[in-house]
């Protein structure tokens, strides 16, 4: 019986984004690529219930960007009903603070929230860019980024208090199982020198930087990352037989 791997998109975009990466994951596992809550609530465990609920358990859990965030809230919930868990381009607190500096500046994300409040299209398309920055084919990205990006809704808005709000810190650091995290060289969003402070958080584990990409490493490389991904899966569990 093939492992099933749950595979959570970022904010402000739906799950065709992840869709290559889950094709070249699928030949080797059950991949699942749900949608995101579309709350209205920025309670993180209101997020959290909700993807407890509605997503099968003993599987892996995964996700980038927000998606990873959850993914890392829920599978510390979990605990040994939790396979293991997989980070892409996510941070332990998205938004910096004194405890937790290696993150996105509360001035930036603030004039983020603020310009998603005042005109949603044009800052969702100001984000597809962000995310398409530092890889190679930015501008082919970016376009197809801006073809997948959600229409405006409440849960935009909550989403982003979630991502400002959730700290992953003791989750982190209180997970047994198997964890990678992966980030980007050129991450525009989620600063890569965030790497040496993960991995300091996690009992065991691994942390590591792509070179040369960005945010959306996801969409400009799925071959290479499942690949990278296939292979820790298939380490732990050898570890566990």
């Amino acid at each position: 019986m093939r492992e099933t791997l749950i595979l959570l998109p970022g904010w402000g975009l739906n799950g065709a984004v992840l869709q290559p990466l889950a094709e070249a994951l699928g030949s080797n596992m059950q991949v699942q690529v749900p949608a995101l809550p579309r709350l209205g609530s920025a309670a993180a465990a209101d997020w959290l219930d909700e993807l407890d609920t509605r997503l099968p358990h003993d599987c892996w859990l995964a996700g980038w960007s927000l998606g990873g965030m959850l993914a890392t809230a829920l599978a510390a919930r979990r605990g040994k009903r939790c396979r293991g868990l997989i980070t892409l381009a996510s941070n332990a607190c998205f938004v910096a603070s004194d405890a937790w500096p290696t993150a996105m500046s509360a001035q930036t994300y603030a004039a983020f929230y603020e310009g998603c409040q005042e005109n949603a299209d044009a800052t969702l398309k100001r984000f597809a860019m962000l995310c398409a920055q530092g890889c190679a084919d930015t501008r082919g990205l970016a376009r197809l980024l801006q073809t997948n990006l959600l229409a405006n809704e409440p849960s935009l808005l909550a989403g982003l208090q979630v991502l400002a709000t959730l700290d992953n810190r003791a989750a982190l650091a209180a997970l047994t199982g198997p964890q990678l995290h992966l980030l980007a060289e050129q991450d525009a969003l989620v600063p890569a020198a965030a790497a040496d402070d993960l991995l300091a958080l996690l009992p065991a584990g691994e942390v590591d930087v792509l070179e040369g990409c960005g945010h959306a490493f996801v969409l400009e490389q799925p071959q290479a990352l499942a690949a990278l991904l296939l292979e820790f899966i298939r380490e732990a569990n050898d570890g566990d037989s």
